[in-house]
């Protein structure tokens, strides 16, 4: 198998099962540097779960994730994040009793970029720096997740979900942001449902529906492939609201 010389990132025939339940039987997950792949699925498709595999937050049944030209069977986050993997879940990271200030000053000491301001500004929350984290709105601690994602410098970011539930205004300084990362020659995959948001930002669109992956190219192909309309950008219900109910024990958090 050849990759390309700019791919950072390859899941590659990804199966995982949950007791008798397959939720991928064949996915796989590219990303190059300088790109943003935006990866696309029903709830309950397995976006997530492809990412943490992807991540090494979660071990597949089998498949191999490749990253940096190393190919790993078990990979783990804490590995693949010291040479530069980025995951950015669909829930808060920040401690809420510490300033944002505070945790970007955490990032900076220990990945050696001092650009807290830069880093603030980027997103907007230089006024914001000294108020604690659960003193911040939903999109304001959302903007402080991927200031600290922009602070660590990553080659690769995954990001799920980043839009969920933040005001228009704040999607519109996500967006810049993640294409800042990725003209600055980060991989950034991200996932999600607000399909007019991540077709205007991406650079190659990956459909996962059961239980595998289908890589349609950038968003105008996208928009023209008849089953991908259809069944997914023509048919598909609304995302879950806020307070959305746990799921069964018998199916992922991460898939809801």
């Amino acid at each position: 198998m050849t990759f390309a010389p700019r791919e950072v990132l390859r899941a590659d025939s990804i199966v995982v099962t949950f007791g008798d339940r397959r939720v991928l039987t064949a996915a796989t997950l590219r990303a190059e540097a300088g790109e943003v792949v935006v990866l696309f699925g029903r709830n309950g498709a397995g976006k997530s779960t492809l990412l943490h595999v992807a991540a090494g937050l979660r071990p597949a049944t089998s498949g191999a994730v490749h990253f940096q030209g190393e190919v790993y069977l078990r990979p783990s986050l804490a590995h693949l994040a010291r040479h530069g993997m980025f995951l950015l879940p669909d829930r808060d990271l920040l401690s809420g009793n510490l300033t944002l200030r505070r945790h970007m000053s955490l990032f900076a000491a220990r990945f050696d970029r001092p650009l807290i301001e830069q880093a603030a500004a980027l997103v907007g929350l230089t006024e914001r720096l000294d108020q604690r984290a659960d003193a911040c709105s939903g999109g304001e601690r959302r903007l402080a997740e991927v200031a600290l994602a922009w602070l660590r410098g990553p080659t690769c970011l995954l990001a799920d979900e980043p839009y969920r539930d933040v005001a228009p205004i704040v999607g519109d300084t996500l967006s810049r942001v993640f294409r800042e990362m990725a003209d600055a020659g980060c991989a950034v995959v991200l996932s999600g449902h607000d399909s007019e948001t991540l077709l205007g930002i991406a650079d190659r669109v990956v459909w996962c529906t059961a239980g595998t992956t289908y890589e349609l190219g950038d968003a105008e192909h996208a928009r023209r492939d008849p089953r991908f309309v259809a069944d997914y950008l023509g048919m598909r219900g609304p995302p879950l609201p806020p307070g959305r109910p746990e799921p069964p024990a018998d199916r992922p958090l991460e898939d809801f």
